[in-house]
């Protein structure tokens, strides 16, 4: 098997660190989970000791080795499944998931996925993530949303993306069409976590049973008072929250299987067609239409969009025929 061996002389200013944190620094293409398992593995050597303890205090100014072994095949099966890429470089890519594609294998999608058809579209050009031949997912979108997805392609690009949503400085805006007529723009806050009424679903809670959640709107469109087009800017990314958010403020997502529902009354004036087809929409009306991240290596602030699909766009036009 290949491997790499890095060589890193330990600098004054660096006794005492920690030996994970001084090497994911010395480092950029190794992250801080990957060389604490290196380390545990026994593949970092201080001067002429083996060191194991991720936590070891660097003593003295001495040569670190680091044998790095080439990453391991992953057990996930590559398909050839059609993607739409919009970005794509050595580092990352951006790709515009299409309705009803699962992100990653999991009970009841073991195949099929986006991570599958990234091994497929990727090939070697994955240097490995975590020290396994795989794309890194670094934040998922639901099934039934559409829209732009990151994907890390190594382990440096990986761990920097992983830091830009962990400091909220990666953009994140999502078009979304909700009954109702909220007001032009607002915030809504909520910590989010576990329906106490239903587990399969989560909520709006009290901060100490859930995740601090703030999600920005701005209506951009109205269809009268039936229904709006807004755009969302995630300042957080919890699971569900512009879905569990909308529904807080009363102003669910149309199509939405789980928290919103369609009345009769929200139907009342619009043509039988028009009528069923707004009934029968078959997911929530949500689309991710803005990535904007700081690129890994160059630090150039890069800004993706994407266009609404055609189910949304025809649900719109429905809504707006009386």
């Amino acid at each position: 098997m290949n491997q790499e061996v890095l060589i890193h002389n330990v600098s004054e200013t660096e006794v005492g660190d920690r030996l994970d944190r001084l090497l994911a620094r010395a480092f950029p293409a190794l992250s801080r989970t990957r060389a604490k398992a290196l380390i545990e593995k026994g593949a970092v050597i201080a001067g002429t000791e083996t060191i194991t303890n991720p936590s070891y205090k660097v003593k003295s100014a001495v040569t670190l080795t680091i044998t790095v072994p080439e990453a391991a095949p992953t057990h996930i099966l590559p398909q050839a499944i059609p993607l739409d890429i919009r970005y794509e470089d050595e580092d990352v890519l951006v790709v515009n998931k299409p309705v009803g594609l699962v992100v990653h294998p999991a009970p009841g999608h073991y195949d099929g996925t986006l991570v599958n058809a990234l091994l497929a579209h990727c090939g070697e050009s994955l240097s490995g993530v975590g020290g396994v031949r795989r794309p890194g997912i670094v934040h998922r979108i639901d099934k039934d949303t559409s829209g732009l997805l990151i994907v890390a392609k190594n382990d440096a690009a990986h761990a920097s993306l992983s830091e830009q949503f962990a400091q909220h400085s990666v953009d994140r805006t999502y078009t979304a069409v909700v009954w109702g007529a909220p007001a032009t723009e607002g915030t809504i806050e909520g910590s989010i976590g576990r329906s106490p009424r239903n587990r399969k679903k989560m909520a709006v809670v009290a901060d100490n049973q859930g995740k601090q959640a703030r999600t920005h709107y701005t209506v951009i469109q109205r269809l009268g008072i039936r229904a709006s087009v807004i755009e969302c800017r995630l300042e957080t990314g919890r699971t569900h929250q512009i879905r569990v958010h909308c529904t807080h403020i009363r102003h669910p997502l149309i199509g939405d299987p789980q928290y919103g529902r369609t009345s009769a009354a929200r139907l009342d004036g619009l043509s039988p067609p028009s009528a069923t087809f707004v009934r029968q929409f078959p997911r929530q009306a949500l689309h991710a239409s803005v990535i904007g991240f700081d690129h890994p290596s160059s630090g150039e602030r890069i800004r993706i969009e994407s266009e609404l699909p055609n189910d949304i766009n025809e649900l719109i036009t429905n809504l707006g025929r009386i």
